[in-house]
């Protein structure tokens, strides 16, 4: 499928990416294997917002920056989509907010919302 301006995650998938602690994300470089991690994701007002922990030295942000095609894996269900760079101030504080809110008490909540990582955060638009 093509990407298409406007193509929103419905209601449904929102809420199990919302509720789910972990989820996989699914990259490829151009030249390589598919990959999966396991990451944290946030969904705030109808878009979805994930972010390295690593920063750029992770994998599976690296493979992005060179193919932005991606899958989130939750609960035996996939949506495609494509990762778009989210590091406007309001993106950054939306993801950070939410990071806090939804992962409130864990440790890596804090981490998460660390200086040196914020330019990792991205958004990912269904395709």
């Amino acid at each position: 499928m093509g990407y298409a301006a406007g193509m929103s995650f419905t209601p449904q998938d929102l809420e199990l990416i919302d509720r789910k602690r972990e989820v996989e994300i699914e990259t490829q470089p151009p030249d390589g294997p598919v990959h999966r991690t396991v990451i944290w994701a946030i969904v705030d007002d109808d878009q979805v917002f994930v972010r390295s922990l690593k920063g750029e030295s992770a994998r599976w942000y690296r493979e992005i920056q060179a193919n932005p095609a991606v899958a989130l894996h939750v609960e035996g269900q996939r949506f495609t989509a494509s990762a778009i760079p989210a590091t406007d101030p309001d993106s950054v504080q939306r993801t950070s907010d939410g990071f806090m809110r939804k992962y409130a008490g864990d440790p890596g909540a804090e981490a998460m919302c660390a200086e040196d990582i914020l330019d990792t955060t991205l958004r990912l638009e269904p395709t």
